[in-house]
């Protein structure tokens, strides 16, 4: 066995994309991900977790807004349908791409089947797991808030934390001690409002430790620890760059489906429309092969799972190959066992890359043949006695490793209005307007502000995509926030229907606690 370890830490979240419409491109979304991403991914770590030689062993992060999606019984209800209308353009392909039709039909009976056995609890199946020590579950902040851009309030930050804190606890039982920060984004003293919170570690991208103070003894090989007694993991790029990329990594495949090519593009607007799809947009429905890099769209060839599989069994195997020598080479300068972190987006296995529950699954079969140890980020501290004292430096794992990605010409509006809501949040809690009469209007203007703040947002703006949808769920809720906060200041009645249509469309996080935005004396 090689003295070393390997931490494969996933980040699975979605936005609050509740939406009260059927077949709208938000529901689109939490489906996608569910039949590509969540629903395999536990029949991968099922599997794992009872064959006989196999330590499966995996780190991930559910954060509160996706949680709060996979228990709305509202969506529940909505998913057969949402499937039944795949399998129907499924059953009318007839000449093209059959064998890749047939294989996708498969798939997705697979998961209905999985859906259907635990009656579409898939928060269940993830406490198990964690019961049983397979997963180490972190919490996430609340609406996954980039929160150096909310740290002129330090109660807007306070509540993104103990918010997470109280929903992990209301569905799992027991509070989490793991976070993943949203964006791995760092600022100074962010460490005391985790602490607070009884949060006592996270990763942060590399650069987050290597230009800590002082500069730690193992690189990234090894947790930092701060004076609060928060630990801090560093992101290794040589583990993840060849699971990320599409362009450098085992994705671009030419063996592996093609993410871009999908037949919601391909059929025309009146045939969308005839099974309810309003606009031509991404079904799920993807049947070719990257075939190469070079390929236009339009000139892809059919997928062929069986060449994709044996793909996946050389890729899996390569990449333990390269850890294992990456170990060897890193024990003989250190006098501890060596650490590798590799952390990802959950949904770059299944959804970006189709293969990549199959890629873990074989990571799971090939690592002990390989000498690799899986641990989670909880057993890594727990066999890390001493732990070196640094203070993180400032980071994210955006694009330029700091906070541009967030704050730029496309999204700066938003933090004077954040800033500018949260300091009105914080004068009403703090101040005598908690009243009996106000408590559930103020709750519910916390629950506004805190789905104002989600990061997703921003990074659409400045993406590009979508971006109209981003600034109406921005205004959407700092609109619904002022409403309410005014209606307290002003002395308002706010009429009943109103209240009721603003709690029954944002119904998330029912433990919310006006305290966390009050301020510190």
């Amino acid at each position: 066995m090689t003295k070393g370890n390997l931490a494969i830490v996933l980040h699975a979240h979605l936005p609050y994309v509740r939406s009260e419409e059927p077949g709208s491109l938000e529901e689109d979304w939490f489906f996608q991900a569910l039949v590509e991403c969540y629903l395999p991914l536990l029949e991968t770590l099922e599997a794992a977790s009872i064959a006989k030689d196999q330590t499966p062993k995996i780190t991930i992060g559910l954060s509160p807004t996706l949680l709060s999606l996979l228990e709305d019984e509202v969506l529940k209800n909505r998913f057969e349908e949402w499937l039944g209308i795949r399998f129907e353009l499924l059953n009318t392909l007839e000449t093209k791409c059959i064998s890749a039709a047939h294989h996708l039909k498969d798939h997705l009976k697979r998961q209905l089947k999985s859906w259907k056995s635990c009656k579409g609890d898939l928060i269940g199946r993830f406490k198990k797991l964690q019961t049983s020590e397979v997963i180490d579950i972190l919490t996430c902040a609340a609406t996954h808030g980039y929160l150096p851009l909310l740290r002129e309030n330090p109660e807007a930050v306070r509540a993104q934390l103990k918010t997470a804190v109280r929903e992990h606890q209301r569905l799992f039982i027991k509070a989490p001690f793991g976070i993943w920060l949203p964006e791995c984004a760092y600022y100074e003293g962010l460490d005391e409002l985790m602490a607070e919170s009884g949060l006592r570690y996270a990763v942060l991208d590399g650069h987050g430790l290597l230009n800590a103070d002082p500069r730690p003894r193992y690189g990234l090989y090894a947790p930092i620890c701060t004076r609060r007694g928060v630990a801090f993991f560093g992101r290794d790029s040589e583990s993840t760059l060849p699971v990320w990329s599409a362009k450098d990594g085992y994705p671009g495949n030419p063996n592996y489906r093609e993410f871009h090519r999908d037949l919601g593009w391909d059929l025309s607007i009146e045939s969308l429309q005839k099974i309810g799809i309003k606009e031509k947009r991404p079904l799920g429905i993807k049947l070719f092969k990257i075939s190469s890099q070079n390929t236009s769209l339009e000139n892809k060839q059919e997928y062929d799972p069986q060449a994709a599989k044996e793909s996946v069994e050389k890729d899996a195997e390569k990449y333990l190959q390269e850890r294992k020598k990456q170990l060897l080479k890193l024990e003989k300068s250190m006098q501890i066992e060596p650490l590798l972190i590799a952390p990802f987006d959950a949904e770059l296995f299944g959804h970006w890359w189709f293969e990549g529950p199959q890629f873990l699954s074989q990571l799971f079969i090939k690592s002990k043949k390989e000498g690799i140890k899986l641990i989670t980020l909880k057993e890594a501290l727990q066999a890390t006695p001493h732990i070196q004292l640094c203070n993180p430096s400032p980071s994210s794992w955006g694009q330029g490793g700091f906070h541009n990605y967030w704050l730029n010409n496309a999204n700066a509006w938003i933090v004077h209005e954040w800033s500018k809501a949260g300091r009105e949040m914080v004068s009403i809690c703090s101040g005598g307007f908690i009243e009996e009469s106000n408590i559930k209007i103020i709750k519910q203007a916390g629950r506004e502000l805190l789905l104002s703040q989600s990061s997703d947002w921003s990074f659409i703006l400045k993406a590009g995509t979508t971006t109209g949808l981003a600034r109406e769920r921005i205004n959407l809720h700092l609109e619904r926030f002022w409403i309410l906060i005014n209606s307290i200041k002003d002395k308002k009645i706010i009429n009943d229907l109103v209240i009721e249509k603003i709690e029954t469309e944002d119904s998330i996080f029912p433990l919310i606690s006006p305290i966390d935005w009050k301020k510190k004396i």
